[in-house]
């Protein structure tokens, strides 16, 4: 069984003209609680939207009746409906939702999770890099120190440039590289500025939830996250935005 413990709704949904006729139907409430009965147990299994109990039994309507505990009758006239007006297909027998990995993203969901888990890998990683490099200054000769340091700090460049990009690469699914040259001047420029490899993961995180699904998406890059703005970023307190295909939105070209 699945972890997932949510569903996409739309607020809207009772105005489609898909309900109007519903409700025009004896038993509209029935009918209606089933089919939201339905798509909570589709999440749940989470099977791409298809109705299987394993992966050579698929769901029956006495079976969903059990589920659901309602009658069969009842459950039965209900998914008659959905068919009749698209909401259900039934593909060899199988019981399906149409678009539902489209309309519910649940593979997003899944993403989020593993970006999330070398979000955290990254940050032990630095910690742990971090507390070598203490040690070693620590135990540091003071003949030829100054080059010592210098070697460190170029290690440590280059160590914090590879986590802020595998980062962004894992956080916002891209594939830049750590070496490009644009890359390595704007992030060596907020680094100068004396912001931190932390900073960086927060601006990271900020805009990605800004703008993961919106037309903005395109901007999630190093040459747009670090450039002069960054601070800005740093500290803007994100609002949820309109996503794609929700009309047009007023916004700060020049910023970007």
């Amino acid at each position: 069984m699945s972890d997932v413990k949510w569903i996409k709704i739309n607020t809207d949904i009772f105005d489609d003209e898909k309900f109007y006729l519903i409700d025009a139907m004896p038993n509209a409430d029935a009918i209606e609680l089933i089919w939201f009965k339905l798509l909570v147990f589709a999440g749940r299994s989470n099977n791409n939207g298809l109705f299987f109990f394993n992966d050579h039994i698929a769901y029956t309507d006495e079976m969903l009746a059990n589920i659901f505990r309602r009658p069969v009758a009842t459950v039965r006239m209900a998914i008659n409906t959905f068919k009749s007006l698209g909401m259900i297909e039934e593909i060899d027998g199988v019981y399906a939702i149409p678009n539902w990995t489209k309309h519910q993203s649940l593979d997003a969901y899944e993403k989020k999770k593993e970006r999330d888990r070398e979000y955290q890998k990254l940050r032990r990683e630095k910690q742990k890099e971090l507390v070598e490099q203490k040690k070693s200054s620590d135990n540091r000769l003071t003949v030829g120190r100054d080059c010592s340091y210098s070697l460190s700090n170029s290690k440590s460049l280059s160590l914090d440039i590879n986590n802020i990009i595998n980062y962004l690469n894992q956080r916002c699914n891209t594939k830049y590289r750590p070496s490009t040259k644009d890359t390595i001047i704007h992030i060596k420029a907020r680094l100068k500025e004396g912001f931190t490899v932390e900073d960086f993961y927060t601006v990271i995180d900020k805009k990605a939830d800004e703008w993961i699904g919106t037309d903005y998406e395109k901007f999630l890059r190093p040459q747009t996250l670090f450039c002069k703005n960054f601070e800005s970023y740093l500290n803007q307190n994100i609002k949820p935005t309109k996503r794609k295909n929700d009309g047009e939105e007023d916004y700060d070209w020049d910023n970007i």
